[in-house]
Order: structure tokens, then C-alpha cells, then sequence
């Protein structure tokens, strides 16, 4: 039966990694173009699930999220993509006839569609595309991972390496400048492997991409996601720096661990020594660069001397912000086989002292930047991110702003919670 001619109401739930919220931020996207409305209703027709098997933990969480959805009222159609499909799909439409399992994200809609019974081209400007309007947008430009690290299953979920044409990255990003963006961050599962051909066969890697996006594209402001330190090399530092007025100063460098054996048992390919000396390097090239990370805590057979050296590793290099997860075993990695896992009570004890480590570096980075000038992308109202990451509050009496934004603003304070308030730069 074929679906009544109502404004159609979905739901996008995004769980997981950066790249999953690009992906789920491109859906929402192709639903708006074929006249869905993602307006908040008492009922939705559709949910889709943009899923997370990272760890054990993530894939409960994707579970649970789909038991909800299927709680709804409206008894809405739940769709669910990601990582966690492409490793068992069959497990997710066990659950119900209503939940359908879809490897590929760029079949939702059409799937979506095809499963209601409803011929798009009917749906097509029902819902207003400028409601797609951001600040800051993000621009997946590369999946899939050839590391095996011994606590992740991603490559296995997203398959090896591969990378999108140059001619469709700038299409993308112009879009997003059309659209009143005033940045866009580039992601992807292993950013750093980036590589595309001309059609002379000329490669052209990420610090080549900076280029190209910086002369090709009106876009303000583009900034890199997380990015393995064994492929920042030279050629990147040195686009960040030549390009430091487009591309922001922030680079996110998942170490996951300060431990050496420990890193050796995540099966990760580079030493502390290497990251220390990867952040003195940033830090001398790129002017006001931030540095963020990954810590797990409880890795299995982390043991007291080497958690502690973890946590000073992390002190030294005196990170600007730093997400800590506990270790949570993702059955068909080696490390949930691996001997001496680490108790739950210790995997918190250590967490917390990592996170209040993260509170502590994340204040004293943002105080050495009182005083001086940063790029700040504004949405609306008051509040805006620097290109340093952090978060500021304009409070000048006169401001006022109703567009997204990027303006030049001067660090003047910081309050007792950390945060960071400053004045516009008048020209």
C-alpha cells in the first residue's frame, strides 16, 4: 500500500566516530532533497540509525538505540547503516519487521523510499534545503583503514583504504561555502592516507589536497580531523604552516596510549619519542596550534608503571583537550582474548585520573592564549570556536550576529570553569 502524501517525518540517530557524523549529517541532507522533514514531531515515520561497533560497549548502545526506536509511538520504519550492519546485518532485522538493514549510506533514502512505497520526485521540495545551514561542515574525503590495530575492528567494518576524487572533495566544499559555511573539517577513518591521482597520474596526497581546497574554493576556513601520527609528515606540517591563515591550527592525534609496550600491544606503529617529537615540530611551525588526543584506559595487561607513564606522557605533551575511554573488549579483536584484562574498577580509578589530567591541560592551554588573536567561527549569538578548538564568548555589548561567520576576535579572559571570553578585532 502506498504510503499517504503527508509531510513525512524522520529521525536521524548518529552513533559513534567523527566520519559517522558526516555520513549521518549527509543523510539528513539527502532526506531534506527528497522532502522528508527532520522537524520535531510527536511521531516520526522513519528512524535512521547511523551505527557504532567500535568496542562491545558501542554495539550494546546500537541495540539499545534500535529498541527504542522501535518503542516509538507511530510504530516508525527504523533503518540502520554503519559499521555495525556491515559486520552482522542479519542480527539488526532479527529484531523486527520493521527494521531494515542497509550496508550502503548512500542507498537510505532510496531504500527508505522503495520500502514505503513512495516515488520521490512527488517528495522533492516539500521541506526547505537552507535548514541544512552550518557554521562548520564536515567533508568525508577518505574511508576505510589498512591498520589492524589489535582492539579494533573498523577495517574489517569498513574494508581497506580508499579515497574520494579531488573534483568531487571541491565540489563538496564549495557547496558547503554556497550554503553559508565558514569552515570545513575534513575526516575520515585514516585521514592522513589520503591519496587521489591526476589524470596525468600526478599523486596528490593531504598536504596537496590543503592546496587546491585553499585556491579552488571560497570556503573561509578548513580544518583537518583526527590524524594518525605516523602520516603527519614534513609535506602537512608545512602546508598548515604556508596556509596558516586558511587552514585552522588544530590537529587531533589519536595516541591511545603514552606507554611504549603498551602501544607495541595495541599493535599501534610508532613510539612516544615519535609523538614528542611530531608535537615540538607542530608546535614550531604552526602558530597557536592545538593539540588534542585518545587515551584508553585499561588496556589489557596495562600495568601500574605503565599507566603511570601513560599519564605523564600526557602531562608533557600538555594536550588541548583529551577524550578518555575505558577499555572495552570488541569480541573478534585479539585484545578481548588477550590475558591479564584489566578490572573493571581499575579501568575507572585510572579513567578518572586521565580525565582530570584532560580538565587540567585543557585549562592551562586555553589560559597561555589570553592575550592574544585567534580566527572564530561565530553560528549565531555570542558563542564561537576558535580555529584553536576552543570554545569563546564574545561580550562585547554591541554584538550581534544572525548568520554563521568568521572573525578575527582578541582573548582578553578566562573564567574560573575555563572558559575563554573575548572582543571583536575592528578593522
Amino acid at each position: 500500500m502506498t504510503k499517504s502524501m503527508h509531510t513525512l517525518h524522520a529521525e536521524v540517530i548518529n552513533l559513534g566516530c567523527r566520519v559517522n557524523r558526516v555520513e549521518s549529517d549527509m543523510i539528513e541532507r539527502d532526506l531534506v532533497r527528497a522532502g522528508f522533514s527532520l522537524a520535531a514531531a510527536d511521531t516520526r515515520d522513519v528512524v535512521v540509525i547511523n551505527t557504532c561497533a567500535v568496542t562491545g560497549e558501542a554495539e550494546a548502545k546500537t541495540r539499545k538505540a534500535v529498541r527504542r526506536a522501535l518503542a516509538l509511538p507511530g510504530n516508525p520504519l527504523v533503518l540502520v547503516t554503519g559499521c555495525a550492519v556491515n559486520l552482522n546485518a542479519a542480527a539488526y532485522e532479527s529484531l523486527s519487521h520493521r527494521v531494515l538493514a542497509e550496508p550502503q549510506k548512500t542507498r537510505v533514502v532510496s531504500r527508505l523510499c522503495s520500502a514505503l512505497k513512495i516515488d520521490v520526485t512527488h517528495l522533492r521540495g516539500h521541506a526547505p534545503v537552507d535548514m541544512l545551514s552550518m557554521a562548520r561542515v564536515g567533508i568525508k574525503i577518505q574511508d576505510g583503514c589498512n591498520h589492524r590495530c589489535s582492539y579494533c575492528i573498523v577495517w574489517k567494518a569498513r574494508g581497506r583504504e580508499q579515497s574520494m576524487a579531488v573534483d568531487d572533495i571541491l565540489r563538496d566544499v564549495e557547496e558547503a561555502a554556497q550554503r553559508g559555511a565558514a569552515e570545513v573539517v575534513l575526516t575520515g577513518v585514516n585521514l592522513g592516507t589520503y591519496h587521489a591521482l591526476t589524470p596525468a597520474g600526478a599523486r596528490i596526497d593531504l598536504a596537496e589536497l590543503l592546496y587546491i581546497i585553499a585556491e579552488k574554493t571560497t570556503i573561509p576556513q578548513i580544518r583537518i580531523s583526527s590524524i594518525e601520527p605516523m602520516d603527519v609528515h614534513e609535506r602537512l606540517i608545512e602546508a598548515m604552516a604556508t596556509l596558516h591563515q586558511k587552514v585552522a591550527p588544530f590537529v587531533h592525534l589519536p595516541l591511545q596510549s603514552g606507554s611504549n609496550a603498551t602501544l607495541r600491544r595495541m599493535h599501534r606503529p610508532y613510539s612516544v619519542e615519535r609523538v614528542f617529537a611530531l608535537a615540538e615540530q607542530l608546535r614550531a611551525q604552526v602558530p597557536q596550534i592545538a593539540l588534542s588526543t585518545d587515551v584508553i584506559a585499561g588496556f589489557p595487561g596495562e600495568t601500574d608503571d605503565e599507566f603511570e607513564e601513560s599519564l605523564s606522557t600526557c602531562k608533557q605533551l600538555g594536550f588541548s583537550r583529551m577524550h578518555v575511554f575505558r577499555f572495552s573488549p570488541r569480541p573478534g579483536t585479539p585484545a578481548a582474548d588477550m590475558e591479564n584484562q584489566i578490572a573493571p574498577e581499575l579501568k575507572a580509578e585510572r579513567a578518572l585520573r586521565l580525565r582530570v589530567c584532560a580538565e587540567q591541560m585543557a585549562r592551562a592551554d586555553a589560559l597561555k592564549r589570553v592575550g592574544s588573536v585567534e580566527r572564530a567561527i561565530f553560528e549565531t549569538g555570542r558563542m564561537a570556536t576558535l580555529g584553536s578548538f576552543h570554545r569563546v564568548i564574545c561580550d562585547d555589548e554591541d554584538f550581534k550576529l544572525d548568520v554563521p561567520a568568521l572573525h578575527q576576535v582578541r582573548l582578553h579572559s578566562i573564567d574560573e570553569q575555563g572558559t575563554l571570553y573575548a572582543s571583536l578585532c575592528h578593522a
